[in-house]
């Protein structure tokens, strides 16, 4: 992974056909997903039970771009190795998750992965700032995690600008996870965001016997957020 500003677009597996995984995972790179977004949630930090390390290593194979996990678990900290070991690039991380996030930055990166740091509506940026050096990428919460196609918290445009000047010209992704479509990523860029997580914006009208409508929806939102630049 070479470090880079263009705006890319991230489809989230969790609006995929779950039965037929591979290749609605093929279907959107054939598409122009630039990485591929696997939600992982635990029914306990999040009201929402997804995907565990076997199913994180059994799409591995069909991923030829970026596997971009967001860990929303707790405890986060016992399940970073399983993760890494399924062949994750990016492991992204709450701070609420475990008691010492500094240290679950450091064994992400130990374990051989970029590491990331999800941030929820609700949570400030305090405390980010003594934590960058150990992130190769910050997610704003757009919605609060746990289900796909909630609508999107506008309150957030704020703090990814903030967010954005705290980085400076640090090489740290800022990835939006949350109600993404053509209206709002161009908000989102325009404050300093760069990767652009999108479900059911992306996944909407197509199916693997018919993927062309995920390519509309992928351009479309790409379109609409590089106009913003």
């Amino acid at each position: 992974m070479t470090f880079d500003r263009s705006i890319k677009i991230a489809p989230s597996i969790l609006s995929a056909d779950f039965a037929d995984l591979g290749r609605e995972i093929r279907a959107i790179e054939a598409q122009g997903a630039d990485w591929v977004h696997v939600d992982v949630m635990d029914g306990h930090f999040v009201p929402n039970l997804t995907f565990g390390p076997p199913v994180v290593k059994a799409i591995r194979p069909h991923i030829t771009t970026v596997m971009d996990v967001h860990l929303m678990i707790a405890p986060v900290d016992p399940y970073i190795e399983a993760f890494a070991a399924a062949g994750a690039d990016i492991i992204s991380v709450h701070p609420e998750a475990g008691p010492h996030i500094h240290r679950t930055l450091q064994a992400i990166r130990a374990a051989g992965c970029k590491a990331g740091l999800a941030i929820n509506p609700g949570t400030g940026l305090d405390g980010v700032d003594y934590l960058l050096d150990l992130v190769d990428l910050v997610c704003v919460m757009t919605v609060n995690p746990g289900f796909g196609g909630q609508k999107f918290i506008h309150s957030q445009i704020g703090k990814v600008k903030q967010l954005h000047d705290m980085i400076g010209d640090r090489p740290i992704h800022i990835e939006i996870d949350g109600g993404i479509t053509p209206e709002t990523a161009p908000l989102m860029t325009a404050a300093g965001a760069d990767v652009l997580v999108a479900g059911s914006a992306v996944f909407k009208g197509g199916s693997v016997a018919d993927p062309a409508p995920y390519g509309e929806n992928i351009r479309a939102i790409r379109t609409a957020a590089e106009a913003a630049l």
